[in-house]
């Protein structure tokens, strides 16, 4: 039978003193995955179960989600949450599992750097969004209505 090895814990050197990120990060996981469990079954409430439900889920749909910053800040708040706690998930198989001190530098540094891009990106996406950008006079009545 083959199992899975057992983590590996790095050495490193004694605390000095200062804020122990450990106790935080973990803290922070347990936080935001109740919160989170509350900003997503409220997301896909509100998505697949009032209105048409998932037929009603177009273009228009995220349009009229967007305009409004209530549901603005409900995405924005999911997104950062989601992408922090994924990365901190994957900063501790990291520190289990890889051995060399070089190689779990770089792979922590990649891992923050990625969540920070997708974190600025998402952002921008969500408080940018403009469904007017490219109107043509072949679009839907109801985008010719909302851009006028």
């Amino acid at each position: 039978m083959t199992a899975i090895a057992d983590p590996r814990t790095p050495v490193a050197p004694r605390r000095k003193g200062g804020p122990n990120l450990e106790k935080w990060g973990w803290l922070y996981m347990r936080a935001s995955g109740v919160l989170l469990v509350v900003l997503i079954f409220g997301h896909l409430f509100v998505n697949l179960m009032l209105g048409e439900g998932i037929h009603g889920i177009d273009f228009a749909f995220v349009a009229g989600k967007f305009a409004t910053p209530f549901w603005q800040w409900w995405d924005v708040l999911m997104l950062w949450l989601a992408l922090i706690h994924g990365a901190n998930g994957m900063r501790t198989i990291v520190n289990d599992y890889v051995t060399h001190n070089g190689t779990r530098r770089v792979m922590i540094w990649a891992l923050w750097i990625a969540a920070a891009f997708l974190i600025v990106l998402g952002t921008l996406v969500v408080f940018t969004f403009d469904p007017c950008i490219g109107l043509t006079d072949q679009s839907a009545d109801w985008l010719q209505e909302l851009c006028s």
